[in-house]
């Protein structure tokens, strides 16, 4: 069975709330993120990307099967130093689109997923109009971290391919608690960035 991708809403969203939610914890255990989460926060925080105005929360499904899922909104709904981080690398937030993740199983990773994730919300920033710039952060992770699996690659030929690059001067700190914490600690996250071209829908 294809692969389907579908932005949630409503009814739809709420039948599959809970397995977005294990997806996320699922996925963003392993390296480079190591993070320990809660499905009640993470139910919270996926609805406010599907609630917010103009955002999306795009799923991929292997027939009723939730494996996959991005999500996206414009900057201006964002926290204070989500936006000031973009404002420092000299974009406008009025006219920026923030992609706040893209998860996706590792059976199934390979497949253009990935791609298909980024096109869905790049076109629908596009159709909101006004939106002239794509962005997106990354955590960074020391080169030697003692938990970076040996056969580890970095996303970071991807995003180039999909014609990001990172942001100079935009930095911010996000807080969360690894596997091997027993607190929150605030982990530094780096900038990715592209311009939306509006013509012939590219």
């Amino acid at each position: 069975m294809p692969i389907t991708l579908r932005a949630l809403t409503g009814a739809d969203l709420d039948a599959h709330l809970d397995a977005l939610a294990r997806l996320r914890i699922a996925v963003f255990r392993a390296f480079p993120y190591l993070y320990d989460g809660d499905e009640a926060y993470e139910r919270r925080y996926l609805r406010t990307y599907a609630d917010a105005h103009g955002g999306v929360l795009v799923a991929a499904l292997d027939g009723d099967t939730v494996v996959g899922a991005a999500t996206g909104v414009p900057l201006v709904a964002e926290p204070p130093e989500v936006r000031e981080a973009v404002t420092a690398g000299g974009l406008d937030v009025a006219t920026t689109f923030y992609f706040g993740e893209s998860v996706l199983m590792p059976a199934w990773r390979g497949r253009g997923i990935g791609v298909g994730f980024f096109e869905a919300r790049e076109s629908h920033a596009r159709a909101l109009g006004g939106m002239t710039h794509a962005v997106f952060c990354a955590v960074q992770r020391p080169a030697d971290h003692p938990r970076r699996p040996a056969d580890y690659v970095p996303l970071d030929a991807f995003w180039c391919h999909r014609g990001y690059a990172p942001l100079p001067g935009a930095r911010c700190t996000f807080s969360w608690r690894d596997l091997d914490e027993t607190a929150e600690s605030p982990k530094p996250m780096a900038f990715w960035a592209r311009r939306l071209d509006h013509r012939q829908g590219r």
